[in-house]
């Protein structure tokens, strides 16, 4: 096991992520501690990683079974997972420029975004969520790390990383992916391996480019290549281009109809350089309180429901 220490920049509070996004398993010995399993890049091997935060509000990391240059990668996935590998010192004066979002920013709390551990487990889980429901997508991710992944233990706890890219080349069918779906899965893998998901490499490239690139796999469209950037390799300032996103926006600033590319992008430039943490403010918003059923954030005299 090896340790890590750091202190975010800007407001981030471990527990505010786990109560809206959540999921993760949690030790019997210590709730209020996370646990991520996951392949790390580079795909040698997978990593459990145990998150903390102390009082003081720096992260303290464990990370079991991995070592030296894999430790390190895996700490840095575990942070880039929950956004806390961004500056977010500037955060809170996107809620003091836009309304809304500070509106946002004060219902919800300075809450980031959680994303994929990686861009190759974002684009195999969006790929293999296609037309079925989350629960059925979650459901099957579960059983490939319980049958496929490797298994991870920290005390008397066992973690299930979901495969490596090599393992699921392996796989011809697991229940409902199969067939063309199985195809698209095998050219993640492939792609993977070659380097092409890697977190860094997406950062550094133009966000287009970057897009581009991604859509040049098998059964890649625009949906799953924005997911695996902004969800997957973790950027904080980008934008989707999706009707969730238009509506989230349409009805939080009470614009009159369906607002266009332009419009949206033209609203969001007050967000910069935090244009994906607003906008997940603003899908949390929509998504949990019903969106126009609700008082639109940052009205004078009001505030967003709570959450139900």
């Amino acid at each position: 096991m090896e340790r890590f220490r750091v202190e975010p920049s800007g407001p981030f509070l471990l527990s505010e992520a786990n109560r809206y996004f959540g999921g993760w398993p949690t030790l019997a010995s210590d709730p209020a501690a996370i646990a991520m399993a996951f392949p790390v890049e580079g795909w040698r091997t997978s990593a459990a990683v145990v998150v903390r935060q102390e009082a003081s509000g720096a992260l303290t990391g464990e990370v079991h079974h991995s070592a030296g240059e894999d430790a390190d990668a895996a700490w840095r996935t575990a942070l880039a997972a929950l956004s806390a590998d961004a500056d977010g010192s500037g955060y809170a004066a996107v809620g003091e420029r836009d309304p809304v979002i500070g509106g946002l920013q004060a219902h919800f709390g300075m809450v980031r975004p959680v994303c994929f551990h990686t861009p190759y487990e974002a684009g195999s889980a969006l790929v293999i969520g296609h037309r079925l429901s989350i629960l059925q997508t979650r459901a099957i991710r579960k059983r490939m790390a319980e049958e496929h992944g490797d298994a991870l233990a920290i005390a008397d706890q066992r973690f299930h990383a979901f495969p490596r890219p090599q393992v699921l080349l392996g796989l011809d069918r697991f229940g409902a992916v199969f067939g063309e779906k199985m195809e698209r899965v095998h050219g993640l893998a492939e792609a993977a391996l070659a380097g092409r998901l890697d977190r860094d490499r997406l950062r550094h490239m133009p966000y287009a480019d970057a897009l581009a690139d991604l859509r040049s796999l098998r059964g890649v469209g625009a949906f799953i290549a924005q997911g695996i950037l902004i969800r997957g390799a973790s950027l904080a300032d980008e934008v989707s281009d999706d009707e969730v996103t238009a509506q989230a926006v349409q009805y939080a600033y009470a614009l009159p109809e369906l607002p266009d590319r332009a419009t949206i992008l033209r609203i969001a430039a007050g967000w910069r350089p935090y244009r994906a943490w607003a906008m997940v403010l603003l899908h949390m918003w929509l998504r949990r309180e019903g969106g126009p059923a609700f008082k639109r954030p940052g009205r004078r005299g009001a505030r967003p429901a709570a959450p139900r």
